[in-house]
């Protein structure tokens, strides 16, 4: 994953314009037959298709509710792009779903790496 610099992520505003700029330009929907990328006439990916580069999390500042994730995200066909959810009970089931099983694919595959070595 690429780290970024703590004082360019203190907003969300400040993080999805440096997205941007690296590249993470597709705006994914997490729909239940998987991840659309709009741009790309609505083409979806499995989770065995997507690799999590970095993750950021906002709090709100007044108020709780306000927290938000922002995952940059990439395709295996090198599509780039992110995915926005609130974060904690306003999540997104369907972002919550399709992220918990993109991270189990890639537990699976570093495990059977670690033993292949």
């Amino acid at each position: 994953m690429k780290k970024f610099h703590k004082t360019e992520m203190t907003t969300m505003v400040k993080c999805t314009n440096n997205l941007l700029q690296e590249g993470y330009k597709e705006n994914f929907v997490a729909k239940e037959i998987g991840l659309v990328a709009p741009s790309k006439f609505d083409r979806v990916y499995q989770p065995e298709q997507v690799k999590i580069n970095s993750f950021y999390r906002f709090e709100g500042e007044s108020d709780p509710a306000d927290s938000s994730v922002v995952y940059a995200l990439e395709t295996d066909d090198g599509l780039k792009g992110m995915l926005v959810d609130a974060y904690g009970a306003y999540a997104n089931p369907l972002v919550s779903k399709f992220i918990l099983e993109v991270e189990e694919i890639e537990k699976s595959e570093h495990v059977n790496k670690v033993h292949a070595d």
